[in-house]
């Protein structure tokens, strides 16, 4: 096959035997092991050849994947974005071995191999998804849909022909790892969820999860590996949180350790150990510090509390015992901080979106603690840690906003939009409606206004997930008039979201077809009585954060919040909204 890449992972790599004398018998064991794996494998594949259909349906013969590649220069241009959107923050490729091998596919894409046109197909998808409507109008000429309908069905078709549910390519594995980010924004959290289960499954299957799997392999290769395993277990994470679901695979029950702060220059495919650790940011600045953040968390208690309580006996201390379990998080942001973020230059955009992103992880990591300490109604909560509490949600909004309004941070938005900071104003709304003349209400309000006003301006004003959110806002803010008028004080100024929230409200109103809406609320299989809903973290059943359905069930409140009593969160007649009717995917576009 000329023109096409060469495999980097041979599949035989994964049945050689470890190193030794050739004359031992150790060594002739390891041998005989490994030729008698390489049998039993064959002979799988040749039992099952053909009739690997499971997902994504059967291949499609009269389609070649040559006609859906786009033109040399669009490759160039496709490979380009990737470089500076996706690349920075996945780090799941190496730069300088993969480009070669762009250039060579790109002058022959009739002839690349099934492993290697999935990967270049993946790349395209990412890339699109970066990107808004206009830049792809300017850069293809097609619109993003249709730029991510044909390249998304060619990834499709190719991960089919390279066999992927049975590959332990890293390329494949790659190639769908990157197709399902591509693939988020449209799709149920619950699917994409169960993909990726699939790709985690792979991935255990490959021993990436198994540091001492990667004795065979050259520093390189071990180095990009791991960087994919903790790429591939934050999705996951996020995924789960985003589905309601405890499965997550962000635990203690694997010991893969995490990526080094290296350049990809440093990694070359001849070096056997692993090249010396920077002292500053390099370009894998973001997946380093992220997976450094990631490895604290699964190991925490406030997390494993949420998750996965029968695993905390096997979780390790960060100081192996030696600081208070309170005080952990402390020694991880002062970690972090001296050992990366002091070093970072804010001008840079990668370095940007590494701190303000590791510093929202670390607020909301503080709130789900105080959550995971005061979840039983017999733990009392003193007002410092209340008000502790809030401050958490306000760095997160405070944190979340730097992100969405910074200029340098517009190629990275799609990933951006993946972290809604539910939480945060969920806590917020529900402290000021308990407690709404509280110290930092007037603070909260501005806050949650300036990242309303970056996080929702292109909403549409009849998206019901939208109104569930508005109406939440307005109690708030009614509780807060109710007790400013109570005690007689001057009429209060109304705060921007609250003001955008009632004019938005309005159009809806005027809109003929709400009345519409209005009367068919008796329509059979509209009404809700008996859905269980647990709306501030819940929204239509797609969890926003795992666990706090513990802490926020329908008619319970927050569990730990002892003058709370007992009444649901958030009382509004969910037999208002036409549930079967919604369109999900506005707001899953940007991580509800």
């Amino acid at each position: 096959m000329t023109g096409g890449f060469t495999d980097t992972t041979k599949q035989s790599q994964d049945f050689k035997g470890h190193g030794g004398d050739s004359d031992s018998s150790d060594n002739s064991d390891s041998s005989h092991d490994g030729m008698h794996a390489a049998v039993v494998k064959k002979s799988w594949d040749r039992l099952s050849e053909g009739n690997d259909l499971l997902l994504f349906g059967s291949r499609k013969t009269s389609v070649s994947l040559s006609t859906l590649h786009p033109t040399q220069v669009q490759i160039f241009r496709l490979w380009q974005i990737y470089l500076e959107n996706a690349n920075p923050l996945l780090k799941v490729t190496h730069t300088p071995t993969l480009q070669s091998r762009i250039i060579d596919a790109a002058s022959d894409v009739a002839n690349i191999s099934p492993t290697s046109e999935a990967l270049m197909f993946s790349i395209y998808c990412i890339s699109v998804t970066s990107l808004v409507e206009d830049e792809c109008q300017n850069l293809f000429g097609s619109s993003r849909k249709e730029l991510l309908a044909s390249y998304r069905f060619g990834c499709q078709q190719a991960l089919l022909n390279c066999e992927f549910l049975r590959s332990s390519d890293h390329d494949c594995l790659t190639a769908l790892y990157l197709y399902l980010i591509s693939v988020r924004s449209d799709t149920d959290p619950r699917s994409l969820s169960s993909m990726l289960g699939a790709a985690m499954r792979i991935a255990q299957r490959m021993g990436i999860h198994n540091e001492s799997a990667y004795s065979k392999y050259t520093a390189l290769e071990a180095e990009m590996r791991r960087r994919l395993w903790w790429s591939l277990i934050v999705f996951d994470n996020r995924v789960c949180e985003m589905s309601d679901s405890k499965s997550t695979m962000l635990t203690p029950a694997w010991d893969c350790r995490t990526p080094l702060n290296v350049d990809d220059f440093d990694l070359r495919s001849e070096m056997k150990n692993p090249p010396a650790v920077h002292g500053k940011p390099t370009e894998a600045i973001f997946a380093v510090v992220r997976s450094e953040l990631y490895e604290f968390i699964r190991q925490s208690a406030f997390h494993l509390d949420f998750t996965n309580p029968a695993l905390k006996g096997i979780a390790k201390n960060i100081k192996n015992g030696s600081v208070p379990e309170e005080g952990e998080l402390d020694t991880l942001e002062n970690m972090l901080e001296d050992r990366y973020l002091k070093s970072c230059n804010p001008e840079n955009p990668l370095h940007f979106m590494t701190i303000w992103t590791t510093r929202e992880c670390l607020a909301k990591s503080r709130l789900i603690e105080n959550y995971s300490k005061h979840s039983e109604p017999s733990v009392q909560q003193a007002d410092a840690q209340r008000n502790a509490a809030v401050s958490h949600a306000l760095r997160m909004l405070e944190c979340d906003t730097k992100l969405i309004t910074s200029p340098l941070t517009k190629g990275y938005l799609w990933l951006i939009h993946l972290y809604f900071p539910a939480p945060a104003y969920f806590h917020l709304l529900e402290h000021m409606k308990r407690r709404p003349l509280g110290q930092h209400d007037e603070k909260a309000w501005e806050v949650m206004s300036e990242n309303y006003e970056a996080r929702f301006i292109n909403v549409d004003d009849d998206n019901p997930i939208f109104k569930v959110f508005s109406k939440i806002v307005l109690q708030a803010w009614e509780a807060r008039q109710a007790a400013s008028k109570q005690l007689e004080q001057p009429p209060l100024e109304q705060p921007r979201i609250v003001s955008s929230i009632k004019s938005r409200a309005r159009l809806i109103l005027s809109n003929p077809q709400y009345s519409n809406v209005e009367q068919s609320h008796d329509a059979p299989g509209r009404n809700v009585d008996n859905l269980v809903m647990p709306v501030p973290m819940d929204f239509g059943g797609y969890g926003l954060m795992y666990g706090l359905e513990a802490q926020c069930a329908m008619g319970s409140g927050f569990k730990g919040y002892t003058d709370i009593p007992g009444q649901p969160m958030m009382d509004f007649d969910m037999n208002q909204l036409d549930w079967t009717a919604m369109d999900w995917n506005p707001m899953l576009a940007r991580g509800w």
